[in-house]
């Protein structure tokens, strides 16, 4: 009987404790502007191990639940204009990098 109480009490605090050792990831956003807004198709997020995507809507774009880290931006353009590449960008967890207005340049 000792034993399972002692038992128990272990258990209980090693639950207790094993609450506080996780961290919760509550993820970033990017986000922007694209100008013309017609011109881009859709945005890409880049990283070593994640590549996230989101459509474009009337000129407004922004890629959530992103994991803490640095990542390459590409947004995909119509004819005549130039696909838009951004080295760099940094996400922190829990807030939203905004890029601000990309203007994307024609091809001709």
């Amino acid at each position: 009987m000792k034993a399972t109480k002692l038992k128990m009490a272990v258990l209980g605090v090693a639950s207790a404790f094993s609450l506080f050792a996780f961290n919760v990831i509550k993820g970033g956003s990017i986000k922007g502007t694209v100008t013309p807004t017609a011109s881009a198709t859709g945005v890409m997020a880049i990283s070593m191990t994640d590549t996230m995507r989101a459509d474009i809507t009337s000129g407004a774009f922004s890629i959530n639940d992103v994991k803490p880290g640095t990542y390459k931006l590409v947004i995909t353009a119509a004819p005549p204009f130039k696909n838009f590449e951004k080295e760099g960008v940094m996400v922190s967890d829990g807030n939203a990098t905004d890029l601000g207005e990309i203007t994307l340049q024609s091809s001709k």
